[in-house]
């Protein structure tokens, strides 16, 4: 089943669009705000998101844009009670890939958001990078110059999630995620240890990547 995330912070229109993408078959989780949004963006697989423009941290077309420069071509629906063609453009080019006008019927939604799941998923690097830092997931190691490193499934998820995310914060809840999932039971210092072992490991191999931590904020990496 394809999973979905909406960001809508009007309570019962969240609802009504949940409800109505799950009884068409499609998985939907809901946030309220930009800043949940992009931890949740970072630790779940999803087929699409579908992004209200009016949120109270901000415009929701911020997100599309963080998206898009960190290369994540997840396909994203914006709604929105803006009706000028000027909004409707602007949202188009800064990466949105369909606009949809408040109040809109639900049977309208649920058919735009099949379209983009049937779309053809973007090719993206099977190999990501960060700094001098070169992960191969297939192999679970990570390259610095000739130096070769094994990682163990949550390191490497967890290096994934800090490397995909380009040098913005990453929660712990997060990373948590990321790296054991979310039915796993871990104990309250996993992530600490996770973390000490990848730093090791990057100052063994040289690497001149770091993982920071933003007291409050979050895990990020910093060449």
């Amino acid at each position: 089943m394809a999973r979905v995330l909406l960001v809508e912070d009007h309570p019962r229109l969240a609802s009504l669009v949940q409800r109505a993408l799950e009884a068409a078959g499609i998985a939907c989780d809901t946030v309220e705000r930009i800043d949940h949004a992009w931890p949740a963006l970072q630790s779940q697989a999803y087929a699409a998101a579908l992004i209200d423009r009016g949120l109270p941290d901000g415009d929701g077309l911020a997100l599309v844009q963080r998206l898009r420069e960190r290369q994540q071509h997840l396909p994203c629906l914006l709604l929105t009670a803006r009706d000028a063609l000027h909004d409707r453009i602007t949202g188009l080019e800064a990466g949105a890939d369909d606009y949809l006008t408040k109040p809109f019927p639900m049977d309208e939604l649920v058919a735009r958001v099949r379209a983009l799941l049937r779309r053809p998923p973007v090719q993206t690097s099977l190999e990501p990078s960060f700094g001098d830092l070169q992960v191969q997931p297939a192999l679970a190691r990570l390259v610095c110059g000739e130096q070769t490193v094994a990682l163990p499934r949550s390191e490497l998820q967890i290096l994934l999630s800090l490397m995909q995310a380009g040098g913005t914060p990453v929660r712990r809840q997060a990373l948590e995620a990321a790296g054991w999932g979310a039915h796993e039971a871990v104990t309250p210092n996993a992530l600490d240890v996770a973390l000490h072992r990848l730093r090791r490991k990057l100052g063994a191999a040289g690497s001149r990547v770091r993982i920071l931590n933003q007291r409050n904020v979050g895990y990020a990496l910093a060449d």
